[in-house]
């Protein structure tokens, strides 16, 4: 038996962890290119580097995988110029090995060398290739962890057309609305006029799969609709056209349970088109902030805001979500519950410290910082593979 007098045995210390690895990918071939760029400026500034290593990688407009110097990516919108993502900077690309998880450098011959381990990958793309399941795939390959949603979630909730008939099929509250492709309007645009009539005016008209309110039109007269539907399909072949719903503009936000419980929301959040835009269009949303009031939280009845966020976890569980989303709503405050309509899901919303669903975050006692560090351990207790 030992005495009181005698030194302790020594206990061996553990090396120190390492900390979690976090390609923030940005960018892309999308219109939304220059709103990625933004978004991916806020969350870089916002990320706890005593927590996390950092490897901003950019995607170029034409699809090249850089390393980008985070000090040079303060991006942001306004004037002539858009922020994009440099081509000059080292060629990477993501290993597809199982479990791997690897970025690889590409030398002038087109070589790889391992470059460092990610354990998650953060991506803050917009739009088609990035956030219509593409990219989730490619990750999905080989066993990557990452933020956001999977690929059959974000490939419905990207497409405006499967994403009603999924959400009306789960019994939840759709405007009126119809779809075509660009084969079908040539062969017999006609036939597509007439759907469009049913609807009344004034109608949307959108491309299926775009964000940011890029290629939308207002059409409020029949003899415009022709061009309205030439600026929807040179964005994307299916065209959207839903009828002009009444009622309040409100967002809500939805975040996974970092223990697993139901989703949890955000207080909801107001849009107000004051003047200036037929309605919340991207120069709106990014280039004329004095056209638009932003409320968070929206003035609401305490019931509609319960219907709303309820409306919200629907939404997001209905699509199969995963990480976050952004429940886009029309609300008739004098309906009470009767009176929610869903516009749509945004599994990759706007992320800068001035979008919507962080600012409805931080109302709800969530800040910045600490939204995206919750993002982050959610894709890293995930389970990899099939799930």
């Amino acid at each position: 038996m030992s005495s009181l007098s005698e030194a302790p045995t020594p206990v061996p210390t553990a090396a120190p962890a390492r900390r979690p690895r976090v390609a923030v990918l940005f960018g892309g071939r999308s219109s939304e290119h220059a709103v990625s760029c933004v978004t991916a400026a806020g969350v870089l500034a916002a990320i706890d580097r005593e927590r996390y290593d950092v490897v901003p990688v950019g995607i170029t407009r034409t699809g090249r995988w850089v390393l980008v110097d985070e000090h040079a990516a303060a991006f942001a919108l306004g004037g002539s110029a858009q922020p994009e993502v440099p081509a000059d900077g080292a060629r990477v690309a993501l290993s597809l090995e199982v479990a791997a998880g690897a970025l690889e450098a590409l030398d002038a011959t087109g070589g790889a060398v391992a470059l460092q381990h990610v354990d998650v990958v953060l991506p803050l793309l917009h739009g088609p290739f990035g956030e219509d399941g593409t990219l989730q795939g490619l990750l999905e390959l080989s066993d990557t962890r990452y933020v956001g949603s999977g690929v059959l979630a974000s490939a419905a909730s990207m497409d405006k057309q499967v994403m009603k008939v999924l959400l009306a099929g789960a019994g939840l509250p759709v405007g009126p609305w119809t779809s075509f492709t660009a084969r079908r309007w040539a062969a017999d645009p006609d036939a597509c006029r007439k759907d469009v009539a049913t609807l009344g005016l004034p109608v949307f008209v959108k491309p299926a799969r775009a964000g940011s309110s890029i290629g939308i039109t207002k059409v409020d007269r029949a003899e415009d609709l022709d061009a309205a539907v030439a600026l929807a399909v040179s964005h994307d072949p299916k065209v959207v056209v839903e009828a002009a719903l009444v009622g309040r503009e409100v967002e809500c936000g939805v975040l996974e349970d970092l223990g697993g419980g139901e989703p949890l929301t955000s207080l909801p959040g107001e849009i107000e088109v004051l003047g200036g835009h037929a309605f919340y269009d991207f120069e709106a949303k990014y280039l004329d902030a004095d056209s638009v009031r932003l409320t968070c939280p929206a003035d609401l009845p305490a019931d509609v805001v319960a219907a709303v966020r309820r409306t919200a976890v629907d939404v997001f569980l209905a699509m199969g979500a995963e990480g976050l989303a952004r429940v886009d709503l029309f609300v008739d405050p004098a309906r009470g519950a009767d009176g929610i309509v869903v516009n749509e899901i945004n599994t990759m919303p706007g992320f800068t410290p001035f979008s919507m669903y962080p600012r409805m975050w931080a109302e709800t006692g969530v800040d910045y910082p600490e939204l995206v560090d919750r993002l982050l351990q959610l894709a890293l207790q995930r389970p990899t593979g099939l799930r």
